[in-house]
């Protein structure tokens, strides 16, 4: 088969699909033959079974070496992405096109920052033996199962007892060093104990699957082996509750501090490096302060214009009172959804597929949810933060006045159409196999760009619109602040939280939610940076291309959502059609104001 047949063959593909997906206009479904002529088939990569192969691959290792910390794991799984990078370097890559060079460069990109976390991950590991030195005792057992390596019942329950004499002689050691005289005492800080609670408690369920596999099938094993493994389970329990209260600090509630997992300079560089974002973090440090700056002068703007003069603080707090009754929330969010889609189609700015529009759906988030994420959530499914009738009575106002109205209007398409949810939407549907070299700067970058854009034509109708829409903007230039200068070790939580309170106008408790969700561990170091950066550099790629008249709105926005997920500096060479070399190292400056 010629190419010419095998682009024809993709684009009638693409078309079936489309049809089945309800990718095309009600019409179009109905009669799609017009539409035929007016369908350009999308250049598909030479590379896709190349890279759904290594996800595939990938994934199955992944479930097989399921320790964390195990230097076993690291071990396959360095052989694993060396191999990989090895068959990827012997590719022809100047026989590929456009789509196919873009795959390659983001492949091998991917491998060698997989093989940079592997490092990671070892010296993480070696800060953990003094808390946790029976990593290799429990991996050995599970990757010993995995093997399916006949199991010796008597010599396990002597493993199982050992490993329940080592960590309460290390729990009394600690005890002993926390009682010691000031000046005296030698013990980790909470940064490596939080590590250290969370490695322990993820060996204790890897423990429990390597018991759960033997015990009652083989009656011997039982017989040998119960008794020791429960006092050990025990063990690992009273450790891990140990740690959290000793040396992390977790109060008698329950609540964690936040404490956080700074990674440093050079792990950020790194982190720059495969985002393939051109700048250093004190660069983007400076690109947030400009833009909290903007975002500050034109509060005061609206300010005046609500006629609180130049006090945005006081007219932010007159925002936050208009908020709905209970229960009138889920309403609001839906006619917030209808009209941002409705501006969206009136101006013709990008392809909305009807099922897009019919498959979302909406869900009150639980109180627990609503202590790290108090705000929306969002995706197919749109999680809704409001007060529940179990709330303490200031927490029911506080989270009332930080989803009034205006911020919520901010918000829903962030969430929803034309972000997140039209994102998953169009993902699954073209180039899915990107997914593999998913970010945060495509991801949350998109939906960012849109509030940029929406604000630059004129959606905010009021003053009180427009100083909704800049609270969150003046959030995401804060979220560049405070956490790449925490990672820096410039800034501590608590500063973080003041930051927020003061200089942004959150709720305390709000704040508090934003910087523990931040500093979790569940979003990586660049995360908070990339909504704005993101933004940032799709927007640069707009007035590159849509401003200079080389594509329509339409064009533009619908190729990144059929691009799939990649760095925003492979969106531009695939929009642009200038493929990327072998040797390819980021060097776009999408800072508009230098």
């Amino acid at each position: 088969m010629n190419p010419d047949c095998i682009r024809h063959t993709a684009g009638s593909v693409l078309l079936f699909a489309a049809l089945l997906a309800g990718a095309l206009p009600a019409a179009a479904q109905q009669d799609a033959t017009p539409d035929l002529r007016s369908i350009v088939a999308m250049e598909t990569s030479d590379l896709v079974g190349v890279v759904g192969r290594y996800s595939a691959d990938r994934e199955a290792l992944l479930r097989r070496w399921d320790v964390a910390y195990s230097s076993d794991r690291r071990e396959r799984l360095r052989a694993f992405y060396e191999g990989w990078l090895q068959q990827l370097d012997g590719l022809d890559m100047e026989g590929l096109g456009l789509e196919g060079r873009i795959d390659h460069v983001l492949l091998r990109s991917e491998l060698r920052y997989e093989l940079e976390l592997l490092e990671r991950e070892g010296r993480l590991a070696a800060e953990l033996q003094s808390l946790v030195p029976f990593i290799s005792t429990i991996a050995a057992l599970q990757e010993a199962r995995r093997d399916l390596a006949p199991v010796d019942p008597r010599e396990a329950s002597v493993v199982l007892q050992d490993l329940a004499d080592e960590v309460e002689h290390l729990r009394t050691a600690l005890e002993a060093s926390l009682d010691a005289t000031e000046g005296e005492a030698t013990v980790p800080s909470p940064i490596v104990a939080l590590r250290a609670a969370r490695a322990v408690g993820s060996l204790r369920r890897d423990l429990e699957d390597w018991y759960g596999h033997y015990a009652g099938y083989d009656p011997l094993f039982t017989w040998w082996a119960e008794s020791p493994y429960l006092v050990v389970d025990s063990a690992l329990a009273g450790y891990v509750v140990f740690v959290r209260e000793r040396l992390v600090g977790v109060g008698s509630g329950g609540e964690e501090p936040i404490v956080g997992d700074p990674i440093g300079a050079d792990a950020m560089r790194s982190d720059l490096e495969h985002e393939m974002i051109a700048y250093t973090p004190e660069e983007l440090i400076a690109i947030g302060e400009r833009e909290y700056a903007w975002c500050e002068a034109e509060m005061v703007r609206a300010s005046r214009d609500m006629g609180f003069g130049d006090d945005w603080h006081a007219a932010l707090e007159h925002v936050k009172t208009l908020h709905v009754a209970p229960g009138e929330q889920p309403d609001l969010v839906r006619d917030l959804a209808w009209e941002a889609v409705a501006f969206l189609q009136e101006r013709d700015l990008l392809t909305i597929p009807p099922l897009a529009e019919e498959v979302w759906r909406l869900e009150m988030m639980s109180p627990e949810m609503q202590k790290v994420a108090p705000f929306f959530l969002g995706g197919e499914v749109i999680q809704v933060s409001f007060p529940t009738d179990g709330m303490a009575h200031e927490d029911k106002l506080m989270s009332m006045r930080a989803n009034n109205v205006h911020f919520s209007r901010a918000t829903v398409h962030h969430e929803l159409i034309p972000g997140h949810h039209l994102q998953g939407f169009m993902t699954r549907r073209y180039n899915p196999h990107r997914r593999a070299f998913g970010t945060p700067f495509w991801g949350e970058g998109w939906a960012l760009y849109w509030e940029m854009r929406l604000w630059d034509m004129g959606f905010p109708a009021t003053a009180e619109d427009r100083m909704g829409m800049l609270f969150w903007r003046k959030h995401r230039a804060a979220r560049i602040i405070f956490s790449l200068k925490f990672h820096l070790g410039e800034m501590t939580p608590d500063e973080a939280i003041d930051f927020l309170v003061d200089g942004v106008g959150h709720e305390r408790a709000s704040a508090t939610a934003e910087v523990r969700r931040s500093f979790n561990g569940s979003y990586s170091p660049l995360y908070q940076a990339a909504y704005m950066i993101g933004g940032m550099q799709i927007r640069a790629l707009h007035s590159e291309l849509v401003e200079s008249g080389q594509m329509t709105e339409r064009e533009f926005h619908d190729a990144i959502l059929q691009g799939g997920t990649m760095p925003i500096e492979m969106v531009r060479a695939r929009l642009t059609g200038v493929a990327p070399s072998r040797d390819f190292v980021a060097s776009w400056e999408f800072d508009e104001s230098n």
